[in-house]
């Protein structure tokens, strides 16, 4: 099947005091109509970066998209001019931002800004578009919508915030949603109802890619998933199988940090160190000094994607045809 979305080599560099980092390096990967890709990894390994660039909102200076391509139904976002590139934005790709309090422009009520979003990309009387944004604020579980219209974003919780991005991001059945983190200030209930209207978009062909850390909510959402290290990508699979057979180190570190119900008052794993800094990437393989499985060839050359089964990728000497030899 045609790929609704195409990424090829993307690379991201800032500029920061202490010099250029590249916070996104060769990041490729696709994704069909109707598809959810889950993108998981720990905080600083490049997701949000990567779903900034993918609609051009990296801000510039200090940072700029230095290579790649991003291929969206037929048009190459990283090449079309800047009006082509709103009328994409908001109508046929939207993103639910991590932190809705930046997104929302403190200066209009929430109302305004939801009219405004229908406006610029439909033609649709002021009184219609106001009770669509309404329609839509009751959909994401938003009470007294009405009244809700004229508030301010400060006026609002942390999760009536999430809930208005949520509401902005679908209401103009996009072709693809990108969610970073799209329910974390949410309680269960809530982000049940979300799921389930992301859910009702899939059936008409709507794509997701999904940013976040619980693997959880990735096995409920997800048919294929990501997983980032260090600005790359570490290893990529069908949701089945990456969670029956991850081959990554990392993705097994991953994986046994998730909490289980069985087993009794077992301590979670966790995986040693943190994230190095891309000032600081080591020489080799990134995951080197949190690798239980290291040696020498990691510590001198720097892994390949290869494929260990079916639409199974792992950047790791460990499914190499020479096991790492």
């Amino acid at each position: 099947m045609k790929a609704l979305l195409s990424v090829d080599n993307l690379a991201i560099e800032f500029a920061t005091d202490e010099g250029v980092i590249r916070a996104v390096d060769g990041v490729s990967f696709a994704i069909r109509a109707g598809e959810s890709l889950g993108l998981v990894g720990e905080s600083g390994c490049g997701k949000s970066v990567t779903a900034l660039g993918l609609i051009r909102l990296i801000a510039s200076p200090p940072g700029r998209i230095v290579s790649g391509s991003v291929h969206f139904d037929g048009r190459e976002l990283l090449q079309i001019n800047t009006r082509d590139l709103r009328a994409v934005r908001g109508n046929e790709i939207s993103m639910i931002f991590q932190e809705p309090l930046s997104a929302l422009s403190p200066l209009h009520r929430i109302g305004r800004q939801l009219t405004e979003a229908i406006g610029f990309h439909h033609r649709m009387s002021k009184k219609a578009a106001r009770e669509y944004a309404v329609s839509w604020l009751q959909k994401v579980g938003i009470p007294d919508a009405q009244s809700r219209m004229d508030a301010y974003p400060f006026q609002l919780s942390g999760g009536m915030q999430q809930r208005v991005m949520i509401a902005m991001a679908l209401m103009l059945s996009p072709k693809l949603v990108i969610a970073d983190e799209p329910t974390t200030a949410l309680d269960v209930t809530t982000q049940a109802q979300i799921f389930a209207k992301i859910r009702e978009m899939k059936e008409n062909r709507t794509s997701l890619l999904l940013i976040t850390h619980d693997m959880g909510v990735v096995w409920e959402m997800c048919d294929r998933v990501i997983v980032m290290y260090a600005s790359r990508i570490v290893e990529t699979a069908d949701i089945e199988t990456l969670f029956a057979a991850p081959a990554h180190p990392y993705t097994r570190g991953l994986m046994a940090a998730i909490p289980k119900l069985a087993g009794g008052r077992n301590h979670l794993t966790d995986i040693p160190g943190q994230v190095p800094s891309p000032l600081d990437y080591p020489a080799g393989c990134r995951f080197q000094d949190r690798c239980p499985d290291v040696f020498e060839r990691c510590r001198t050359q720097d892994p390949d994607l290869v494929t260990c089964g079916k639409d199974h990728l792992a950047a790791c000497f460990l499914v190499y045809p020479d096991k790492g030899a």
